[in-house]
């Protein structure tokens, strides 16, 4: 983790689908690298620009991160049309891309989506898009980023270990 020098300064997006009754659903993430938190997401029956641009506004709208932040993202077309590079622009975020073929560059938001898959997904039955979309909240927002504890973090949650990297310049 000491690679990233802080939290909001390089964020990760990625794109998966759910299965539902009513036909999939899509879901955009953004986490933050250094914390591992999910700090914008969208699901949305279709792949249109709109799934990436409405979670990477979410994110910017709840973090408001300094310019400069470093987005980094796979070469989908939702990550490389006019309306997302125009957003990234209009926040001051610098654009990464993986190189053709490379997945190990999205890692950690493939990392998520297994996660997502196995304690989330495996076993659904969603009727609805409405029913899955209330199960991604409060699988994102209450178990994900305040509850669950990772590995990566030093078996803290993203809530807990953002609130000690806060604390910590006032502690020394």
């Amino acid at each position: 983790m000491e690679e990233v020098p802080g939290v909001d300064r390089v964020w990760v997006g990625d794109i998966t689908y759910l299965p539902a009754r009513e036909g999939w659903l899509y879901l955009a993430v953004v986490l933050d690298l250094k914390s591992r938190a999910v700090v914008g997401w969208q699901a949305q029956n279709s792949l249109e620009a709109s799934l990436a641009t409405d979670a990477l506004a979410r994110a910017v709208w709840s973090r408001r991160p300094a310019a400069g932040l470093l987005f980094h993202s796979d070469r989908g077309v939702q990550y490389s049309c006019a309306e997302y590079r125009a957003l990234l622009q209009q926040h001051g975020i610098v654009c990464s891309m993986s190189r053709k073929g490379n997945c190990w560059d999205n890692a950690v938001a493939e990392s998520f989506f297994a996660t997502l898959e196995k304690e989330l997904v495996q076993g659904a039955d969603w009727q609805t898009h409405e029913q899955a979309r209330r199960d991604l909240f409060e699988f994102i927002e209450i178990w994900y980023n305040r509850q669950r504890r990772h590995s990566s973090l030093g078996y803290r949650t993203p809530a807990e270990f953002e609130a000690e990297l806060a604390l910590a310049p006032r502690a020394a």
